[in-house]
């Protein structure tokens, strides 16, 4: 077990946060998304910690390379504008001046930088001990995915439903800039993320969406704005 692992377990453990999921974390799964990049001499530990996430039930992780570090000297293969705006505007919502990178955001709410599992670890015991607001339904049907939900509990506001793919795991050798000479797998690496409808949660939500290709989909109904994300789901 690597040293990472160890901290990231040894922190669940202490906070008792079984990684078995309870059953209503897995109606009601908590997103981490890391922000990192190729080029970033600080990321490989975040994103080693982050690797750790893939196998547990009730964690969405999504990893979002940006390419706002490719001037450096090494163009991150993953790297998309679109992730970076994401991370500008959960900075612009949090009044933060600045965006950088390795940072993790859970549930579109708690901000963690760089590689600390412990912190990583509360959040997602936090998120996982809440009540769910509503549950999504999703299905997928050749090319068609379907998705279904409740109106929310409490107070709604407008929210957004986003389709993402998700590339499992990639393996790549970084041959120049920060991070030259060495290879590093990644898991979950973010593409093809649309917003595909709004959804103001007065009515039950019931839409479909065309899909082609094998890879993951993840579905988030974001509140409007980089806000709270009300729900997620994940069809391998």
């Amino acid at each position: 077990m690597s040293r990472v692992v160890h901290i990231l377990t040894a922190s669940a453990v202490a906070l008792g946060v079984a990684f078995a999921a309870p059953a209503i974390a897995e109606q009601r799964p908590v997103v981490v998304e890391l922000f990192t990049s190729q080029g970033c001499s600080s990321c490989p530990p975040a994103d080693e910690i982050f690797s750790q996430l893939k196998d547990i039930d009730d964690v969405i992780a999504i990893a979002l390379h940006v390419d706002y570090w490719d001037y450096i000297g090494w163009k991150d293969e993953f790297g998309q504008p679109a992730h970076a705006e994401r991370q500008r505007a959960y900075a612009n919502k949090a009044g933060r001046r600045s965006i950088y990178t390795p940072e993790m955001v859970v549930n579109g709410q708690t901000d963690i930088v760089g590689a600390k599992p412990m912190m990583l670890s509360k959040a997602i015991a936090k998120y996982s001990a809440e009540i769910p607001r509503t549950m999504l339904d999703t299905q997928r049907t050749g090319d068609t995915l379907s998705i279904k939900a409740d109106v929310p509990l409490g107070t709604v506001t407008e929210m957004d439903v986003h389709v993402l793919r998700l590339t499992p795991v990639q393996t790549s050798k970084i041959t120049r800039g920060e991070n030259r000479g060495e290879t590093y797998e990644y898991t979950n690496i973010a593409h093809s993320w649309q917003v595909v409808g709004a959804w103001d949660g007065s009515a039950p939500l019931d839409m479909t969406v065309d899909l082609s290709g094998d890879d993951p989909v993840v579905v988030l109904v974001q509140e409007a704005g980089a806000g709270k994300i009300v729900a997620a789901a994940r069809l391998d």
